[in-house]
């Protein structure tokens, strides 16, 4: 058995033992778990059956992450992406008014467009190209967007006649007991303590089943029930019209920065990047990334991407693919657990939104706020997305103003071609397909 693991992991190579390994998948597992409830919760918003999204998050995650640990040997981990999900539930399937089935059509579409890039080694000639304030506003601005939507689901931030938001009721029992869970996230994660955002669920969820009359224990364990209801149903062709393009380029846009980043932090942990953030099996590395996330889309858990949760397994010593063969292999164990999916309230997870909304951005600090033509592209890109409540108008407007700062200022050579052609098809698509 050991000579197995020993071949397909180099476990002498990498200075790493099979319990080492286990305890770091086990240490990944628990850290990110939080997903399993989390994307049930958002998913279903847009009619998608519950128990079905469960099931499937669940599998997908396994899937995904047990092929980066068999092909690419990394202690990395993936599952649906925080952030396109809040996004493809109360952006697309909300505000734009798609159905579901064609709103995961465009993660779809938006993912294989990602998966192309990394295929045709074009991911790498992107990051380079894209200004990073323009980087940074959008992962700020999916931050902000979560944020809200955590508020919002938590009943602080509700819809106003005269104002259009205003404070709801702080007293009532889903914002007490979601502001609950907010703060154990929060003093736990300051502690360094992994698993926080599970142990915030798990509280809130016992108490709101003791609390809440409208929450029904339909027990813990069961097989794992049918995923008719979404597999096969994802519009493919419906999801390919002129209205949706600007989305499916913000799927590929928001895959290819935050995976990207994602796995580059993670290679630097681990030890096992050069200078240049090159590593070995990295090719691999980042096809498995991008077909995974194209891969989510199709099976209607919403885009697959490289988990940051993965450092918790790192910093305990994972240091090869076992690492995340274990953290697939325990996503499929908990697919029986799917009575959980209707067990825990809405309210239960909103802290972990507002919780990711914060880490997200925290990169602000990164801007040049100095430079006024750095600073406002960036600006604009994040607090649109909440303001307009869709990713896609901050990320056009981040880059239409950009490539309008840079020229009116003296500075047009700091704009590249790639800049000014999609800042150029974004002014497009505000003047002949979003003006009919």
């Amino acid at each position: 058995m050991n000579s197995i693991f020993e071949k397909l992991f180099q476990l002498k190579e990498k200075k790493t033992t099979i319990g080492t390994e286990i305890i770091a998948g086990c240490t990944t597992f628990l850290t990110m778990v939080y997903i399993i409830f989390v994307n049930p919760s958002i998913l279903s918003a847009t009619g998608m059956d519950t128990s079905a999204v469960f099931v499937l998050t669940c599998v997908v995650t396994a899937f995904a992450s047990i092929l980066m640990g068999l092909f690419a040997n990394l202690p990395i981990a993936l599952a649906p992406a925080m952030g396109l999900n809040v996004f493809f539930a109360y952006g697309m399937c909300g505000a734009m008014g798609y159905s579901w089935q064609v709103g995961m059509g465009a993660i779809f579409w938006g993912s294989l467009v990602f998966f192309a890039l990394s295929l045709f080694k074009v991911r790498h000639w992107l990051i380079e190209h894209i200004p990073q304030c323009l980087r940074i506003g959008i992962s700020a601005g999916i931050g902000l967007f979560i944020a809200f939507m955590g508020f919002q689901n938590m009943g602080i931030v509700v819809a106003s006649p005269s104002t259009l938001l205003t404070m709801g009721n702080i007293l009532s029992l889903k914002v007490l007991l979601g502001s609950l869970g907010f703060f154990i996230i929060i003093i736990l994660a300051a502690r360094n303590f992994h698993a926080a955002v599970l142990i915030s669920i798990l509280v809130v969820t016992l108490l709101a089943l003791w609390l809440d009359p409208n929450i029904n224990y339909q027990g813990i364990v069961s097989m794992p029930p049918s995923v008719s209801s979404v597999v096969g149903h994802v519009d493919l062709a419906g999801s390919l019209n002129i209205g949706i393009m600007g989305v499916i380029f913000s799927v590929m846009i928001v895959s290819l920065f935050d995976s990207s980043g994602t796995i580059l932090a993670l290679t630097d942990k681990a030890g096992i990047s050069d200078e240049k953030g090159r590593f070995p099996k990295m090719r691999q590395a980042l096809l498995i990334d991008s077909f995974s996330s194209s891969l989510g889309g199709l099976f209607g858990t919403s885009s697959v991407l490289t988990y940051i949760e993965s450092s918790a397994g790192i910093s305990v010593g994972g240091r090869t693919g076992l690492t995340a063969v274990v953290v697939g292999v325990l996503f499929l164990i908990v697919t029986f657990l799917s009575p959980l999916a209707h067990l825990v309230p809405t309210y239960a997870t909103s802290g972990a939104l507002i919780f990711v909304g914060i880490l997200m951005v925290s990169s602000l600090v990164k801007v040049k706020w100095s430079d006024l033509t750095e600073a406002t592209p960036a600006f604009i890109t994040a607090i649109m997305m909440p303001f307009a409540f869709a990713i896609t108008e901050g990320v056009a407007l981040g880059f239409i103003s950009y490539v309008v700062l840079k020229t009116f200022t003296g500075k047009f050579k700091e704009l590249n071609l790639c800049v000014i052609i999609f800042a150029l098809l974004f002014a497009l698509k505000f003047i002949f397909i979003d003006h009919h």
